[in-house]
């Protein structure tokens, strides 16, 4: 006859399971998964535990997991979006992020995000000829902890257009369109022209949207310009500059504002533009980074 006492698999009651399913984990090699994986055991069953979660609960969240899958495509990542609105993306980029040291915070990589952007001499423009908006002129440097020029460091700038769509949501913008690649002079500057972005909604033609709904959140961005700021010997900084009077900025629904990353969007009615050729209003933003010393790592497009 079996021992049933051996047989530490078998489990009597609820309060049971979790012991059960740590040690049929123990044998994990990679401490790192280890820790990991104990720690979403724990508490993943300590919250269904706090609930009571039900049977069919359970099936309509797992139900959830699956349409979340369905719901990717080559050109939108409903994965990287449910994090992101949940507060998860931001909570993990200001946890590895935080702004210590007198460096930039990060900011969310956000779902758009492309790579393999078209490089640009500095002071050249991102909007493709014929895009409309006001014009906006930025400028800005980066440097290190000690205040000190970061030479040839990549900027890359990507963002919404005017009307709040990135250009592969928008069929009538070309494609790489309001993105770009520039590289810091010897004192750390990088210049370009571009139009002022909108704030926009997140999508909300998939699972969560229904979310979002259902919570009665609306789904907004204020504007913002993305950057990806990578240089060899330094931490690569994933980041974004907020205009100072965009609506939303108290309520992003995806909590990405921190108020070191609001930059004076400042409007000239006329004058001397950085460009000659631009006549009427336009914008001006003027903001460093500061990236820590370190290894640069390359971030992955969600994207094609």
């Amino acid at each position: 006859m079996i021992d049933l006492e051996s047989l530490g698999g078998i489990v009597d009651d609820a309060d049971s399971v979790t012991a059960v399913v740590t040690a049929a984990m123990s044998r994990t090699e990679d401490p790192r998964l280890k820790q990991i994986v104990d720690a979403l055991v724990k508490h993943a069953h300590a919250f269904f535990k706090e609930v009571r979660l039900t049977d069919q609960e359970f099936e309509q969240g797992i139900e959830f997991v699956k349409s979340i899958g369905e719901a990717c495509r080559d050109d939108h990542n409903e994965a990287v979006l449910c994090a992101d609105v949940l507060g998860f993306s931001t909570l993990v980029t200001l946890l590895n992020n935080s702004g210590s040291n007198g460096r930039t915070p990060g900011a969310l990589l956000g779902p758009f995000y492309r790579g393999a952007s078209p490089a640009h001499a500095n002071g050249e423009n991102i909007a493709c000829e014929g895009s409309p908006g006001t014009p906006l002129f930025v400028r800005g440097r980066v440097l290190d902890t000690s205040r000190q020029p970061v030479v040839n460091a990549m900027v890359d700038v990507w963002q919404a257009s005017p009307v709040g769509m990135y250009e592969n949501q928008d069929p009538d913008q070309p494609d790489m369109n309001l993105r770009g690649r520039f590289h810091t002079d010897a004192q750390g500057h990088f210049a370009f022209r571009t139009v002022r972005p909108a704030g926009y909604p997140v999508p909300t033609d998939g699972p969560v949207g229904v979310l979002l709904a259902k919570q009665q959140r609306h789904p907004y961005r204020p504007a913002h310009l993305h950057f990806v700021v990578i240089a060899e010997g330094h931490e690569t900084l994933v980041s974004q500059v907020f205009a100072d009077d965009s609506e939303y900025l108290g309520s992003d629904v995806v909590f990405g504002v921190n108020r070191s990353l609001i930059g004076s969007f400042e409007r000239h009615e006329d004058g001397a533009a950085p460009d000659a050729t631009v006549q009427g209003p336009y914008y001006t933003l003027d903001y460093d980074f500061v990236i820590a010393k370190g290894t640069p790592t390359y971030p992955t497009p969600p994207i094609k």
